[in-house]
């Protein structure tokens, strides 16, 4: 049964014309929740066709429009942009006067509170910071997975009530996150989520290497037991190789890796020694197993070091040239969709 307190009719906000500025993978799955609860998707806006259609899925006949004119029609604006494209529009959009006075302002960053918002309060409007704590994935699941997903809040203390309603109208559970600590949680968040994301696909391609035809197969159940572990018993849940001080074990993985994954190599020597100081710390890993354990971890990393020295020199002998330079910015020029943390990116 959840905790949370469950707001009196009279904490609700009131029903709310609700706008959407960036189409991503978040804005239109939250509009679409609040209009389970009532509340009135009036207009978005979307760069992309990507986006556009992603808004036509996910909000049905709600007209798409420039951002100024979102916020003309709505009580309610969600601005679900790119954490480094926050400021910015935010500035714009007060500079231009398309900010009104008691209109609730809502970002969906996970690095800022609502300092970044500062210019609209000075316009009038009324402003929040609520970051939903979950990847998205642009279609209509994302509205379901909502239920009992936590959310980073920021508010003035007079809006506090109305951010709390709000989370949990979208089915969310409200977690109160200071101004300067924002930064903080973010970190925290994109160290567990986006880095689990890269981990987990760097296994399944040493594994598909190794041999093993259904990666996904097998790790689902191990990984799944060791994240519910972690969950409920924090390092204690550690085991493996580092944790036991094998050190001929992880000596041999490295040099696997060195043959058919160098590109892990440097990943799994940086968490090999978070872990290895995690189990010492805590006492699961005995002291005189760690000198060799570290040791291997030492020599291991310096032949990573010697090596990207050599890659380094490489490169400066056949440096690229300008017109190299101008084909790799061709492709650089792309879209970004949202990070694992559930945090807006660029529409595509």
């Amino acid at each position: 049964m959840s905790t949370v307190h469950q707001p009196d009719l009279k904490d609700r906000p009131a029903r709310l014309s609700v706008g959407v500025v960036g189409a991503g993978r978040v804005g239109p799955a939250l509009a679409a929740s609040l209009q389970l609860a009532g509340h009135r998707p009036v207009a978005v806006s979307g760069v992309s066709d990507a986006s556009r259609r992603r808004a036509e899925a996910m909000l049905p006949d709600v007209p798409l429009v420039p951002p100024a004119e979102v916020l003309q029609r709505a009580d309610l604006v969600l601005l679900t942009v790119p954490d480094d494209a926050l400021p910015g529009l935010v500035a714009g959009l007060a500079e231009t006067g398309a900010v009104r006075p008691g209109q609730l302002l809502v970002h969906t960053s996970g690095r800022y509170g609502t300092r970044v918002l500062d210019p609209a309060l000075r316009a009038g409007a009324l402003p929040l910071a609520l970051h939903p704590a979950m990847t998205f994935t642009g279609t209509p699941v994302d509205v379901q997975r909502l239920a009992g997903c936590s959310f980073g809040v920021t508010a003035p203390e007079e809006l506090r009530l109305a951010a709390e309603a709000l989370v949990i109208e979208m089915g969310g559970e409200p977690e109160w996150i200071s101004e300067e600590n924002r930064p903080l949680y973010h970190a925290a968040l994109a160290l567990g989520a986006n880095h689990l994301v890269t981990l987990v696909a760097q296994a399944m391609e040493l594994l598909r290497t190794a041999g093993v035809e259904a990666p996904d197969r097998m790790l689902g159940p191990l990984l799944g037991a060791a994240l519910d572990n972690a969950l409920r018993s924090g390092d204690a849940a550690l085991t493996g190789p580092v944790a036991r001080g094998d050190a001929g074990t992880v000596a041999a993985h490295v040099a696997e890796l060195r043959a058919h994954a160098p590109q892990t190599v440097a990943g799994y020597l940086a968490m090999a020694r978070a872990t290895a100081d995690r189990a010492l710390a805590h006492g699961l890993l005995k002291p005189e197993l760690a000198e060799d354990l570290l040791g291997v971890l030492a020599d291991a990393g310096a032949g990573t070091a010697a090596t990207a020295h050599r890659d380094r020199t490489a490169d400066r002998d056949g440096a690229e040239g300008p017109a190299d330079r101008d084909d790799r910015d061709d492709h650089d020029d792309r879209d970004r969709t949202d990070g694992p943390d559930g945090t807006e990116g660029n529409d595509r």
